[in-house]
């Protein structure tokens, strides 16, 4: 059974209505990762190059894209 086309909404939270608990994680993390940034240097430093080039490119993976990138596709 699926809803019709322009059926009014019941139920859950207001459009527009942030999420609580994704808010909350979001500021555990930051401070999370602004704690593991400061020592990222040396700990990047006591892994063989190997696993260091791979950290790398999963740090990278994090980074969000640039509007340069979106034209280089």
């Amino acid at each position: 059974m699926a809803f019709e086309a322009g059926h009014q909404k019941v139920g859950g939270r207001k459009k527009g209505t942030p999420n609580k608990l994704t808010k909350e994680m979001r500021e555990v993390l930051k401070g999370v990762v602004a704690d593991e940034l400061d020592t990222l240097g040396q700990r990047l430093e006591e892994l063989e190059p190997r696993d260091r080039l791979e950290v790398f490119i999963k740090l990278c993976l994090l980074l969000p894209k640039t509007q340069n990138a979106k034209t280089l596709r």
